[in-house]
């Protein structure tokens, strides 16, 4: 029977669905499945039509994609084209495997029984009724006696992992032998068959569920198995191993206690374990293509990275030690050539001005720069790995502010505490892992303190950007948000390594993110400006701008304008220059020569007029009367494109102007035809139509500013069936 053949024929009814249905020696029948029957009724039909007894005893199971009995529940997923199975009912198959498995004395049909249920117990249904029948005991039973090994031993914990997923019992059922057979079994699998595999596999699951779901057994887990135990589960190349290992150790490290996720986390961090997972877990195209395997990868860094959660909140104790020496090495690294390590109270007031070059705001006492959380002493750990591990890039930064003018350099400590902030808010440092979580950095696995050296990296950053954009302290939280800008966009590409990492930082320069963020920008408008409400609004508003370009067109043309009289190259400079303007009116053109260029006579001064409804039309360039072509030798190229002539009604005659420039040429044009109603064509107009519809869209829309506008405008409900609600006599 050709399944996709059923696709062909199409249904009368979005509840009519086209399905085949098959029995075990019997023909398939082609199935109409009504979803508004009850499927009880279904089922009882199907089987009058093979004759079989007792429709309770049987059950609809889904063939393919994914096998599954159903229910009134889940009938909603079926589509056309689906293979349906008439099969015993999810009780009666749960009964038979219940006892196959706890009475045959027969090896291979109790291997074929636990097969068969880690097959069905995937299925919530079956699950359910095997549970009610105290299947999942029976299991536990099985497996602290150690009753099977192999095959069998995989089948059953396979069935009990799926059987416990569906959270339909607890996992503080298991007992403490239970957990230490099943941790036993981590050790015994060789991983060399299918079937180690499996048991492999579905030993870490089972006891990463323990740990995560159950209220008190995580310390037994924790008696057996520890995440460097798991380390070796690692190298292995089953992907599905490695994950579940993975998660296993994410498990323990999430709820371990304070001082044993400390502990953890300097184990985690280690070179040998760091290497495991990034030749390993971390390998090109491994992780990358499994989405479960990144997001255990994301929640490991976060929980390594989480460990700087407490420094983070911890306020610098004036009285500590060990942070004034800090302090001191920070001033000695970028001051004291001579190494002077202990210098005496006499130089003291010389340190003040070292540590104001340092950029710290309290030069009597420094150490209070970091009792503000966060970042507290965080910040103090970064910079003085920055300054021992990477002295030459620290001292070039120091020394280089201390170079610049007051106003123009760099507070490097202030800049370091804020810096740090910023990283932590990038990393989400303090934040627990979130369940959905994918994006993890393979750089931060290359390093035994990654946040030291991701500081160390990116404040040379915040330097460079501070001189490129000649910062002063006023602008000091405009710097910080083109770093935080430069570093996410570097971060966005998953660097391999922090040379790969620098390298992208390098390249995003301050001139380069401002392209950035202005092409963004734009694509931005233009993908909104497409949208159809704003296409509509832009035609609505549209007759506004256009009335209101006019009117400042004729106020133009009112003001009046001074224009040449001479053509070509003529030297003689009498009379070269006469003015016109419009009365407020708009019903007359008044006109006159001038003899000063820099005066603007008034209409009583201007002997000359024009009415407005005795013009017929206005010629422009080559068709002006004086621009004929017996003067074509004498008038310059640049005239003709400045040149417009007003024809009147009554005669030949004409008044013609040559103007003094582009702009003017465009405004008394667009005037012209303004006042005849004609259109204004010019590209001017067309220009301040754009610049003004736009200003004004954003005006409009400036309440729903960061809302994505729809392209289409929401369906409208249709009316209610009566209006009763609006109005009621009272």
């Amino acid at each position: 029977m050709n399944v996709n053949s059923l696709k062909m024929y199409p249904t009368t009814s979005e509840n009519i669905k086209r399905v085949a249905v098959t029995r075990e020696g019997q023909h398939p029948h082609l199935l109409l499945l009504d979803q508004s029957k009850p499927l009880a009724a279904i089922i009882s039909d199907l089987c009058s039509g093979w004759t079989l007894q007792n429709a309770d005893d049987y059950a609809l199971r889904a063939v393919e994609p994914s096998k599954f009995f159903i229910t009134e529940r889940n009938r909603v997923e079926l589509q056309n084209g689906n293979i349906l199975e008439l099969c015993n009912s999810p009780a009666l198959t749960a009964q038979a495997i219940y006892d196959e498995i706890n009475s045959s004395h027969n090896l291979e049909d109790k291997i074929s029984s636990l097969r068969l249920l880690s097959e069905y117990s995937g299925d919530q249904t079956f699950a359910q009724e095997f549970i009610n029948k105290k299947g999942h005991l029976s299991l536990i039973s099985m497996i602290e006696g150690k009753t099977y090994s192999g095959e069998a031993l995989a089948h059953t914990l396979k069935a009990f992992v799926e059987l416990m997923d569906h959270g339909i019992v607890s996992w503080d059922i298991v007992e403490p032998r239970f957990i230490q057979t099943v941790a036993n079994s981590l050790s015994q699998s060789k991983k060399s068959t299918t079937t180690d595999a499996t048991t492999l596999q579905s030993a870490l699951e089972i006891l990463e569920s323990i740990v995560l779901n159950s209220s008190e057994k995580y310390s037994l887990v924790e008696q057996e198995v520890t995440p460097v135990n798991l380390v070796h589960h690692l190298q292995s190349s089953n992907t599905d191993i490695q994950k579940s290992a993975m998660a296993l150790i994410n498990a323990l490290f999430l709820k371990a206690e304070s001082a044993r996720r400390k502990k953890i986390a300097e184990n985690m961090q280690s070179k040998n374990i760091r290497n495991i997972i990034l030749n390993n877990v971390m390998r090109p195209g491994a992780s990358s293509s499994n989405p479960e395997m990144a997001h255990q990868l994301y929640v490991l860094q976060s929980l390594l990275l989480g460990q700087l959660e407490e420094k983070q909140n911890r306020a610098a104790d004036l009285n500590d030690q060990q942070c004034m020496k800090d302090i001191t090495d920070l001033r000695r690294i970028a001051f004291d050539s001579d190494g002077d390590m202990s210098p005496s109270p006499s130089k003291r007031h010389g340190h003040q001005k070292d540590y104001k070059k340092l950029g710290f705001q309290n030069l009597a006492n420094p150490i209070e720069d970091f009792t503000t959380v966060p970042p507290g002493s965080l910040a103090l750990d970064c910079m003085i790995y920055f300054a021992k591990m990477h002295g030459e890039n620290y001292t070039k930064v120091v020394l280089e502010n201390s170079c610049r003018a007051d106003d123009h350099d760099l507070p490097f400590a202030r800049a370091s505490i804020e810096l740090c902030n910023v990283l932590c808010d990038i990393l989400k440092i303090g934040e627990p892992p979130s369940e959905e979580g994918q994006t993890y950095y393979p750089m931060f696995f290359t390093q035994e303190r990654p946040f030291e050296e991701f500081y160390s990296n990116t404040i040379p950053t915040f330097n460079k950007t501070w001189r490129e954009m000649r910062a002063t302290a006023a602008d000091f939280s405009k710097v910080l948000s083109v770093v935080k800008e430069q570093i996410t966009r570097s971060l966005s590409d998953l660097p391999a390594s922090f040379e790969t990492f620098r390298n992208k930082l390098g390249k995003l320069t301050y001139s380069e993110i401002t392209k950035i963020w202005e092409l963004e920008r734009y694509h931005h408008e233009e993908s909104e400006s497409q949208a159809k409400p704003i296409v509509e609004l832009r035609e609505e508003i549209r007759p506004e701008i256009l009335e209101l370009i006019k009117q400042q067109r004729l106020n133009f043309l009112v003001e009046g304008s001074l224009f040449n009289k001479k053509v070509g190259r003529s030297n003689n400079n009498k009379d070269h220059f006469w003015f016109c303007r419009l009365s407020p009116n708009h019903k007359v053109f008044y006109y006159g020569d001038v003899e000063n260029e820099n005066t603007s006579p008034s209409i009583e001064q201007l002997n000359n007029k024009l009415p407005v409804l005795d013009l017929r039309e206005i010629l422009t360039g080559q068709n002006c009367p004086h621009m004929s072509t017996s003067a074509q030798r004498k008038k310059a190229a640049t005239q003709v494109s400045l040149a417009f002539s007003l024809k009147c009604e009554a005669d030949n005659d004409c008044v013609n102007f040559i103007a003094p420039d582009e702009k003017t040429f465009q405004m008394w044009t667009d005037g012209i035809n303004a006042l005849l109603g004609n259109p204004m064509t010019s590209d001017l107009t067309t220009q301040e139509m754009d610049i003004l519809l736009s200003m004004e869209i954003k005006l409009r829309i400036l309440d729903i500013e960061g809302v994505n506008v729809p392209e289409d405008a929401p369906p409208i409900p249709p009316p209610p069936p009566n209006y009763d609600f609006a109005y009621r006599n009272i």
